[in-house]
């Protein structure tokens, strides 16, 4: 009889220990990267609030009427209106047949400075009033929307020393259903 000699078979361990570097820091990089993107990427806004107890209270509590600003985006330009007759509309919606509060410019672009000088306006009409109501036409560009937001939130002013000087106008912010 033959004696055989047994080796132990060596099939080696799997080493885990790359794989696992590269996955931690993956998940680092994406957690660290989407934190910066969600802080840049957001934009405060509201769907507009349906009559309720809580707001017929508010409604009746309140000693100046309601304005209600609505800033409809078309291709002509700005309508700004008000449930009060804002920026000398008689009637407190948009009217396509008008022309707009706020034309194009002479280059057919929109023009954001204008439009926050009518937000001024009515800013010192309504002192505290904060909402505003957002509408656009399909056609609008999302960046546009993005850009009328900034120019009814908040006027810049340069100070004589070279400062800017911020006023918020009308923060609270919502989206009305594009027609």
């Amino acid at each position: 009889m033959r004696r055989r000699i047994r080796e132990d078979e060596h099939t080696g361990e799997l080493n885990i220990v790359p794989y696992l570097d590269i996955v931690t820091n993956l998940v680092m990089f994406m957690l660290l990267s989407m934190t910066g993107l969600i802080s840049l990427g957001v934009v405060n806004v509201s769907a507009p609030k349906i009559g309720g107890d809580a707001a017929a209270a508010a409604q009746a509590a309140s000693d100046q009427p309601k304005l209600l600003l609505t800033v409809a985006i078309s291709r002509k330009g700005f309508y700004v209106a008000g449930a009060s007759g804002v920026a000398g509309a008689d009637a407190p919606t948009v009217d396509p047949a008008r022309p707009p509060t706020v034309p194009l410019r002479s280059d057919g672009k929109y023009d954001f400075d204008a439009l926050t000088e009518q937000m001024k306006r009515v800013k010192e009409r309504y002192p505290k009033e904060t909402n505003v109501i957002f509408s656009a036409d399909a056609d609008v560009a999302y960046e546009t929307l993005i850009q009328t937001m900034d120019a009814c939130r908040e006027a810049k002013q340069r100070q004589p020393d070279g400062s800017v000087e911020r006023r918020p106008l009308f923060f609270d912010v919502s989206l009305s259903l594009v027609g």
